[in-house]
């Protein structure tokens, strides 16, 4: 039987702490939470893998170092409501759900989010409500946010989920250019996001995230 809590060990040795991941909460969350029971049974072996792994439409469970590098430029209190968005099978609102008071876990599928609403119920992740929508849309009734986290590639972020997002609050996102993506960390500020660089990384565009086409004549 694999021993996946020494693989889990690993992972935050080899993949998270070597990328500059300082927050204890943040490390203590990856080294608690079973990433391979939020992932389909066919894909357990490759759960503490560095990469994307891939549900299906769409959808990915972010690779550890850079769902730990957000988390950690995001900087979540125990006192922050949180949006998470494109929550897939619910891994990355359990690992949030250990930093954060509350958790908002959006997925517009709703095989995944009904799979979602078990697992986390399953492990005890108690301060999450599972909602399904349309991503784009957010989730308006919860909030406003102190922080927004999306799960996936972004071309160009929905109005609407600004307006979801508190003064003061912070958004974290992976900007695709092409192939090549960015991560970068939003605040409020007066009405208007200020976005600064973060880190590297990559992930497929969420559906309603892609960026507008413009027609050239």
């Amino acid at each position: 039987m694999a021993d996946y809590a020494a693989r889990r060990t690993t992972m935050v040795d080899t993949q998270v702490r070597p990328a500059d991941v300082t927050s204890f909460p943040v490390i203590e969350a990856m080294l608690t939470v079973p990433r391979e029971a939020f992932v389909p049974d066919d894909l357990r072996e490759a759960a503490y893998v560095g990469e994307n792994i891939d549900l299906g439409g769409g959808r990915v469970v972010l690779e550890p170092r850079s769902l730990a590098k957000m988390l950690d430029a995001l900087d979540i209190s125990p006192d922050d409501m949180v949006l998470d968005v494109g929550a897939g099978l619910g891994y990355s609102s359990a690992v949030i759900a250990r930093l954060a008071e509350a958790v908002v876990a959006l997925e517009e599928d709703p095989g995944m989010a009904a799979e979602a609403e078990r697992l986390l119920g399953e492990h005890g992740a108690d301060n999450v409500a599972v909602v399904t929508g349309a991503l784009a849309g957010g989730a308006p009734r919860h909030g406003p946010y102190d922080v927004i986290v999306i799960e996936g590639g972004v071309g160009a972020l929905p109005p609407a989920l600004e307006d979801q997002l508190k003064e003061g609050g912070r958004i974290g996102a992976i900007f695709m250019e092409g192939t090549l993506g960015t991560c970068r960390i939003g605040h409020r500020i007066d009405g208007r996001l200020s976005w600064r660089f973060a880190f590297n990384a990559g992930a497929p565009v969420l559906p309603g995230f892609e960026r507008p086409r413009v027609f050239a004549l």
